[in-house]
């Protein structure tokens, strides 16, 4: 079976895990300060503050920016759910707004009318984007449509997907704001677990780093001093000292991606291959295709491609507004078409640096052998 994901982990991360374990400093330490600052500096971001894992990320700059109940937060419904469950545990309220068709992100167009719509007894406004699959929000227009309208409003993205991603000026997923990533096992960038909010000095982000580090670890301001309530969201040695080596390891790993994302879009037939906007660099999380003629042909492109030995995922199957956990917000079925629809029609391939000229070979022919 050729898998949908596969970590590439060798002997390095392996001998530096034995280092930490037999340094005796396991918890938060030196190799955890190292990888912040050079994973900031990777993303394009002044700050970074490292926490167990992505969904501690996004509560965590959430709570910075002081949000919490009675807030409200625009975000997407077509995502993974961890950006709206955040949300919901800081105790606001995940306002949804539908998607571009081309991308599957956050749709700028849609904001304003977001926005702008009456709230009574809401005190704060954020916006969280998430760039999904690895291919950047359009980060330019969504801030335009946000401070146009509300100059106040903290702008948090979801960058879980997009380690190595650049947008149009050649910034990094970290250059804007405050920004979000995840180094789960199948992630481009993997700890086994963890996370990692970064953050920049400006109008909106003063103190953001300070405030991130403190409520990571128990609110502590001082040693055994707590200023505020917090959490226990601190990173092992462990994690940080895969995340150093797997930092060495990116910009391979990322080239493998980009050249078997850019091979499977010249040799795919039959179906829709995803769009890279002009002038910027796709992570290639995920390369996630779409399927003509909605759920049935994608589940039967999907069993197909099983039979044939080619590990496949649906990312996402149904949209947020639609999941059980949310049906309290009372949105219903026909609320984001674009999401909905997308959500029949998405089904990603390997494009993992794992794969063999071979392997890639045998996922175009499984798509483009199965009968429509």
């Amino acid at each position: 079976m050729i898998p949908i994901s596969k970590p590439q982990i060798d002997r390095r991360e392996i001998e530096a895990v034995e280092s930490v374990l037999k340094s005796g400093r396991l918890a938060q330490g030196p190799r955890v300060a190292e990888f912040e600052g050079r994973f900031a500096d990777y993303v394009g971001a002044r700050y970074g503050v490292a926490c167990g894992n992505g969904t501690q990320a996004l509560m965590l700059a959430l709570l910075a920016h002081g949000v919490g109940p009675g807030d409200e937060v625009i975000t997407t419904p077509f995502t993974f759910v961890a950006t709206a469950s955040a949300v919901m545990m800081c105790g606001a309220r995940p306002v949804f707004v539908d998607v571009e068709e081309e991308t599957g992100n956050l749709d700028p167009a849609q904001i304003a009318g977001a926005l702008n719509k009456p709230r009574l007894d809401c005190s704060k406004v954020a916006i969280l984007p998430a760039h999904l699959y690895g291919h950047p929000v359009r980060m330019a227009q969504i801030a335009q449509a946000v401070f146009d309208g509300v100059s106040s409003v903290p702008m948090i993205w979801d960058a879980c997907q997009a380690h190595g991603a650049l947008n149009p000026d050649n910034t990094g997923m970290g250059a804007w704001h405050t920004s979000c990533f995840s180094f789960y096992a199948t992630k481009n960038l993997t700890c086994g677990e963890g996370g990692m909010v970064t953050t920049n000095d400006g109008i909106d982000t003063t103190g953001i780093a300070d405030r991130l580090r403190s409520l990571r670890n128990h609110g502590q301001g001082a040693r055994y001093h707590y200023t505020e309530l917090g959490y226990n969201f601190r990173m092992t040695e462990m994690q940080a000292a895969i995340g150093l080596v797997q930092l060495e390891k990116l910009p391979e790993m990322q080239a493998s991606r980009q050249q078997n994302a850019t091979y499977l879009t010249e040799n795919l037939e039959g179906v829709i291959t995803p769009v890279v906007r002009s002038g910027c660099v796709h992570a290639w999380h995920q390369y996630t295709v779409r399927v003509p003629g909605g759920r049935e042909k994608r589940d039967g492109l999907q069993v197909h491609l099983t039979e044939q030995g080619i590990g496949t995922g649906v990312y996402y199957p149904l949209p947020l507004h639609l999941q059980p956990a949310f049906t309290h917000l009372g949105y219903k079925i026909g609320d984001f078409p674009i999401a909905e629809k997308l959500s029949g029609e998405v089904l990603s391939l390997p494009v993992h640096p794992g794969l063999s000229s071979e392997d890639l070979e045998r996922i175009v022919e499984g798509v483009n052998g199965w009968q429509r």
